[in-house]
């Protein structure tokens, strides 16, 4: 079987603007559907034991569905993933303010971030893989931020049943960036929740957060505490230890780890088992920390595919720099300059066992 892509119309933005979807196939037969809105994945299909193909991440069929919308389902997101705390970050001496758009804080790039953009798409064939260039012009001062951020990102299926995402981005004045893929995973085929899911993450430390989910600035060691994923240990096992602090701030795991890593290169990072059916998902990256969500504000209130989306019923490992880091001088640098290029690169590789 020959790796395809093909593309077919999605709907209409409010402005008039058509979307398009795109479905890549590889030799397995592995689909992934990616519109150029938003840059969302819709729909990934991953095998059981049995070799049985099915959707395992949340979505919905329709544009119309997530233009009413969502929690970043599958979206692209931009320019800065996470929060940044008061909506506000200091740069080279100056102040910048950005639109608060969860609670008091800025969130996954504001108002209309990167997953409300319609990006314009390329199609990529090469001998064994598929894929699709997405690029995008963010001007000065899109929601607040500085600079023009000239932004290109590549999802390529490969016929290992593994989907690598490719970002890079350029400035023309000094900005700060933080680009990530907000997929929610539920590797039952969308049949139940997530807590069974097998975690393990080569993380020996958190980055602890305040009542309004802002980093306090201090890392914290995993070891004895719910947020050791250092052996395999189903997500819903200490999800609901509320004595913990941490827990309680973030309502369940709502946390960034701090990746274990000696340099830059592409780190498997994360395996994520689903004892029923035997799928796994490796998750591999080359950014220092990655947000695991466990779906803790879905409320059953929003349907797709045939599942109705109640309380942690998907995960995300969202990798990324650190929230608030452009308040936090220790943390990892998130500052583009206009000599420099922004890259990040992110694998989910999956199979069964």
């Amino acid at each position: 079987m020959e790796a395809t892509i093909v593309k077919t119309p999605f709907g209409k933005l409010e402005d008039g603007q058509t979307a398009d979807l795109y479905t890549l196939t590889n030799s397995n037969g592995m689909t992934v559907k990616i519109t150029n809105y938003g840059g969302i994945i819709t729909h990934l299909t991953a095998p059981d034991r049995e070799d049985n193909y099915e959707d395992v991440v949340l979505g919905f069929d329709s544009l119309a569905d997530y233009l009413k919308g969502h929690p970043f389902f599958g979206a692209l997101v931009g320019r800065y993933g996470n929060r940044i705390g008061q909506a506000r970050f200091t740069l080279d001496g100056k102040s910048y303010s950005l639109a608060a758009n969860n609670g008091p804080n800025s969130l996954h790039g504001g108002k209309k971030g990167f997953d409300k953009a319609l990006w314009n798409a390329e199609e990529i064939r090469a001998d064994t893989t598929v894929g699709l260039r997405l690029t995008h012009v963010s001007p000065d001062m899109d929601e607040g931020f500085p600079g023009t951020l000239n932004v290109e990102v590549v999802y390529t299926l490969q016929n290992d049943n593994s989907l690598r995402i490719d970002y890079k981005a350029t400035t023309d004045k000094p900005t700060i960036v933080n680009l990530t893929n907000h997929s929610y995973f539920n590797l039952t085929g969308l049949k139940r929740d997530i807590l069974a899911h097998e975690l393990m993450l080569q993380a020996d430390s958190i980055v602890p957060v305040n009542t309004r989910l802002i980093p306090t600035g201090k890392l914290m060691a995993v070891e004895g505490t719910p947020f050791d994923f250092t052996k395999p240990t189903p997500i819903g096992q200490r999800i609901d230890q509320t004595d913990h602090e941490q827990i309680k701030n973030g309502g369940g795991y709502d946390h960034c780890w701090a990746i274990n890593r000696a340099d830059q290169a592409l780190l498997r990072f994360a395996t994520v088992r689903e004892p029923q059916s035997g799928r796994i998902m490796e998750v591999y990256t080359s950014e220092p920390g990655v947000q695991f969500y466990t779906g803790n504000f879905l409320d059953g209130s929003l349907s797709g595919k045939g599942a109705t989306y109640s309380k942690r019923f998907g995960f995300c490992l969202e990798t990324q720099h650190y929230p608030d880091s452009p308040n936090q001088r220790q943390f990892p640098s998130v500052v583009l300059r206009p000599d420099e290029t922004y890259t990040s690169s992110t694998m989910f590789k999956f199979s069964a066992k």
